[in-house]
């Protein structure tokens, strides 16, 4: 297993400054992880800095509540990707998914998966406010929409990811997509332990730390 290929080395703090996202871009070169994690207003530097590497650019859509209109979504989806982003992980409207507005969510999804096109869709569910029947419906929903992944977390809200979460949902998927585990993992065993549940790609900002072997008090 190359373990660098599994990492989406992440920095999507509101404070985040410009010289930490060009560190992150060189840690990223350097360990040649799958791509760094960025958020929107940071897609085109962090383009410019990886040009000449095979690390890919993801980037996060209404995040981190998933609470804005679909409409703002696809919007800020198409800017993203014209700005540079390879890859899209958006936060589902949990709202939604409590008020069992199905149809409402898929379409969402499907939306921007379009405007995605041949790129990366990954489907942040926030599994920490769901129950296991809901993360399995909004898996679902999320396959039927089109999606590449179902990710656990933003990082941001009350818990990251769980291998029971993670393999829940790997579960529910099956070959259809693949899952990404995210937020509180800071340790090879926790990297393992998620891998081993199902993940094929870990979102984590201790990428270099994970990769040394050593253990991270970050919190996501």
């Amino acid at each position: 297993m190359n373990m660098n290929k599994y990492i989406d080395h992440t920095l999507l703090k509101q404070d985040a400054t410009q010289a930490q996202i060009e560190t992150l871009c060189e840690e990223a070169k350097q360990y040649d992880f799958k791509c760094v994690c960025v958020n929107p207003g940071f897609v085109s530097t962090s383009k410019e800095l990886l040009k000449d590497s095979d690390v890919l650019v993801c980037t996060v859509i209404g995040f981190p509540l998933g609470a804005s209109t679909t409409a703002t979504k696809v919007f800020e989806t198409k800017d993203a990707i014209t700005n540079g982003a390879d890859e899209i992980d958006m936060v589902i409207n949990v709202s939604n998914l409590k008020d069992k507005k199905y149809d409402v969510i898929e379409q969402e999804i499907k939306a921007i998966k379009d405007a995605c096109g041949t790129r990366t869709l990954k489907v942040i569910l926030e599994t920490c406010l769901l129950s296991d029947e809901e993360i399995v419906k909004a898996c679902e929903l999320s396959v039927a929409a089109g999606a590449n992944f179902v990710k656990t977390s933003t990082g941001f809200s009350t818990g990251g990811a769980t291998a029971h979460h993670v393999a829940l949902m790997k579960k529910t998927v099956g070959n259809k997509a693949e899952v990404k585990a995210s937020g509180g993992i800071r340790s090879k065993d926790d990297f393992d332990t998620l891998v081993e549940a199902g993940a094929t790609r870990i979102g984590a900002s201790s990428g270099v730390l994970l990769m040394q072997g050593q253990a991270s008090t970050d919190d996501y």
